[in-house]
């Protein structure tokens, strides 16, 4: 994967399709929020009792639209952007929002699952956004990402950690427990669409790949060039720090063959 490919997605300026009118719509019913907020929580928030008691079955698409506030809102969004404007651009629109809303109901199901009779709503699209942080994860494991924007660490080493500290979060129990196994419900779901659903399979294979380097293709080069000349000057480098004998069989044919063009 080259650098640009590892690096883009957190630069991307991308603003439009899905994520557009998810961003739209969501800051458009944190505004109707403010003022119809009683009905509309209990109406198009997740409540595991009334969607199985009383089949209220929009629930598990539409509490994806509501938020707890603000900064709840903002924090959703920053992060669909960051990680999802890459993701669409490589899925297209429609596979973009079919992920989306799987790991949302994904989600969903967990929150029914764990308390599939409380009457207390669960709101948000923290479970799709999760999603996608396990799904950016499998496709650029090696990706950079700042925590606090200080703390350096590889994609695939992020979605394990937010992993944990959902878990373990998760562990105290209470309504904000049962909205972090929400959290963990959207990341095993987005893992587990992307691993088995046929028509993605080949577009994850890179999960893991940072923890076992796949080795790098044979290069025969025939001739001189700059990709032979570069590849020499590090092998010569090395030669200068570590000496001859720290060559392998692959730098030791490289300079062969460099010697061998240079005859020619």
């Amino acid at each position: 994967m080259s650098f640009e490919d590892l690096h883009r997605p957190l630069s991307s300026v991308g603003f439009r399709g899905a994520i557009r009118w998810i961003i739209i719509i969501s800051g458009a019913m944190l505004i109707a929020q403010q003022f119809a907020g009683r009905w509309l929580v209990p109406y198009l928030g997740l409540v595991p009792a009334q969607v199985i008691d009383h089949f209220w079955l929009w629930q598990p698409i539409t509490y994806l639209f509501l938020h707890g506030g603000l900064f709840h809102w903002l924090f959703n969004m920053f992060i669909l952007w960051m990680f999802g404007a890459e993701l669409e651009r490589r899925w297209g629109t429609v596979e973009f929002l079919k992920f989306f809303f799987v790991t949302g109901i994904g989600a969903a199901l967990c929150v029914l699952l764990l308390s599939p009779h409380s009457y207390a709503p669960t709101i948000g699209s923290s479970g799709s956004v999760f999603g996608l942080i396990v799904a950016f994860a499998m496709l650029y494991p090696d990706a950079v990402l700042y925590m606090y924007f200080l703390i350096p660490l590889k994609a695939w080493q992020a979605a394990i950690l937010f992993a944990f500290i959902e878990f373990f979060a998760g562990m105290d129990g209470g309504g904000m427990g049962i909205a972090r196994f929400a959290h963990l419900g959207g990341m095993l779901t987005g893992f587990l669409y992307l691993r088995f659903y046929s028509g993605m399979t080949i577009q994850v294979k890179g999960w893991f790949r940072s923890m076992k380097p796949e080795p790098k293709p044979r290069v025969e080069l025939h001739e001189v060039t700059d990709e032979l000349v570069s590849r020499v000057d590090r092998i010569l480098d090395k030669v200068l720090k570590e000496g001859v004998d720290s060559l392998t069989p692959e730098e030791k044919r490289i300079m062969d063959r460099y010697a061998s063009t240079r005859k020619r």
